[in-house]
């Protein structure tokens, strides 16, 4: 007969074969790629290779150089986080267990209140009021937080329309948006924006809105920062809505589209006059929240006044160092979730709302769920708030080490600037390093010239038209101190090499 604890005990040993300690210059880029795809099983076996050879045939074959262990502090590759022992130690709890987290059920299961607790713990980390937040949900990244950001955005604009015309009772849920959008005499709804990421376009393009929606109002020299003057004139636009996508942190080049509570005031009451919604897309840089000391607090003010949104999406997988897929969305307007998500005429999915928490099918996309809330309830009550400043502190001072690295090195030039001094520039970076070589020759090699040192692992970009290098610091385990020497040894041997084997050329 089947044991759960039999089960759990199994897997415990199972994990137990792995290295649990963190194996700090271990890369997954050090196995031979080309070997493991080679020995990926082409059909399906008849009877099976068993669980020990199968074990084995991915361990051995498919991930030869991986250990069990949080990624290495010297994987650079987007912004992929590590995973803190807490969270990767529950993850394999939410396994073993397989609940599926859809109906609030409290006197079967108390998984909706965990995830309803988790979510309360990271606003208070965030300095969230988590009582503003009536509507919170974990999702599987940020795209699916943006979906969920812009349904509700696309219902609270055309209701607004809708009121100001004597019809409170529209709903997209229930009408579709062209019937919606007829009745509450709107021709168009806009997405007004600086320099989004590419996740914002495509959940446009899932709700109805387009992704010819999506259109930017950053100031000309520097797009990330809104231009106020012409965002007023679009907003104001007859028989148009409007939804305010706010970047916090973009992700190319880690700048924020504000700076200070100010312009956050600003932007709210022009929002308000024209019944607009504010989302804020925070993937990665409403971490920069936990940084109100010196010498962080020009991160810090980047992230003031954030609170003034209407709907605010994040990546726990990213900055919070939970395994992936894990995101995050909170929404002032608990009112609209079951507009937009309620599951219609299913007696068996009717429990909910008891104790005040709704049950998450009725406010996200999914029905069916997995128990992503454990591991960020776990790391978030190992760690706390000053565990978690001191993790990102770190990864900003790695950043911002490496960001003096390439400003000192006349072989390499720093993107973008706009700062006039190095003490400014330096000031200015969070967790991203956009960086390329002056030699265009070997700028367009220069990224895969690191990743073949199989040391340090960065991901490539573009800037201004050209190829550009990309480090993205957000591990838990990163440290300037360990990490920097082996960071310059590495670009330092990319120039040596192209040098010497250009000489004269």
């Amino acid at each position: 007969m089947f044991s759960r604890t039999n089960a759990i005990d199994r897997l415990a040993s199972e994990i137990a074969k792995f290295n649990l300690e963190p194996e700090q210059n271990a890369l997954p880029q050090q196995q031979n790629i080309e070997n493991a795809r080679t020995s990926l099983i082409s059909h399906l076996p008849v009877t099976g290779l068993g669980h020990e050879e199968a074990i084995e045939h991915i361990r051995k074959e498919i991930a030869p150089g991986f250990n069990g262990s949080s990624r290495s502090s010297t994987y650079y590759g987007f912004v992929t986080g590590g995973i803190t022992l807490a969270g990767r130690l529950a993850d394999n709890l939410v396994t073993a267990y397989d609940q599926n987290v859809q109906v609030h059920l409290p006197e079967e299961t108390i998984a909706t209140e965990v995830e309803d607790r988790a979510l309360s713990l990271l606003c208070e980390l965030l300095d969230f009021n988590p009582e503003d937040w009536g509507h919170r949900t974990f999702t599987t990244g940020a795209t699916a937080s943006n979906v969920l950001g812009l349904a509700c955005a696309r219902e609270h604009v055309i209701v607004e329309a809708a009121s100001a015309r004597g019809r409170p009772d529209i709903s997209v849920g229930d009408l579709g948006i062209v019937a919606a959008m007829k009745c509450a005499e709107i021709d168009e709804i806009q997405v007004l924006t600086t320099v989004p990421h590419s996740s914002l376009s495509k959940a446009a393009s899932l709700v109805g809105l387009g992704r010819a929606s999506v259109k930017l109002v950053g100031l000309e020299g520097a797009p990330h920062r809104f231009d106020f003057a012409k965002l007023a004139k679009l907003i104001g636009m007859p028989r148009v809505a409007t939804i305010v996508a706010v970047s916090a942190s973009e992700v190319n080049t880690g700048l924020f589209a504000t700076n200070g509570r100010d312009e956050m005031e600003t932007l709210r009451k022009l929002c308000d006059i024209h019944g607009a919604w504010i989302h804020i897309d925070g993937a990665f840089g409403i971490m920069a929240r936990l940084l109100n000391t010196a010498p962080y607090t020009s991160m810090y003010r980047n992230c003031e006044g954030l609170e003034l949104a209407d709907s605010i999406t994040g990546d726990c997988h990213k900055l919070l160092n939970v395994p992936y897929d894990c995101g995050f969305f909170i929404s002032r307007h608990r009112n609209l979730a079951s507009s937009v998500f309620q599951n219609p005429n299913a007696a068996y999915l009717s429990a909910g709302g008891i104790n005040d928490i709704l049950s998450p099918l009725n406010i996200g996309i999914e029905n069916s769920r997995r128990f992503r809330a454990l591991p960020v309830y776990a790391t978030l009550t190992a760690y706390g708030r000053e565990g978690y400043r001191d993790m990102v502190e770190r990864q900003v001072e790695l950043a911002r080490a490496i960001a003096e690295f390439v400003l000192e090195n006349e072989e390499f030039e720093l993107l973008p600037i706009f700062e006039k001094t190095k003490e400014e520039v330096l000031s200015n970076i969070f967790i991203i390093v956009l960086f390329r070589a002056k030699d265009e020759r070997l700028n367009k090699e220069l990224v895969q010239r690191i990743k073949d040192s199989r040391k340090v692992y960065v991901s490539g970009t573009a800037w201004d038209g050209k190829p550009a290098c990309r480090f993205a610091v957000s591990n838990w385990i990163a440290d300037k101190e360990k990490d920097m020497p082996m960071i310059k040894t590495v670009l330092q041997k990319v120039l040596d090499d192209w040098k010497s084997t250009n000489k004269g050329v």
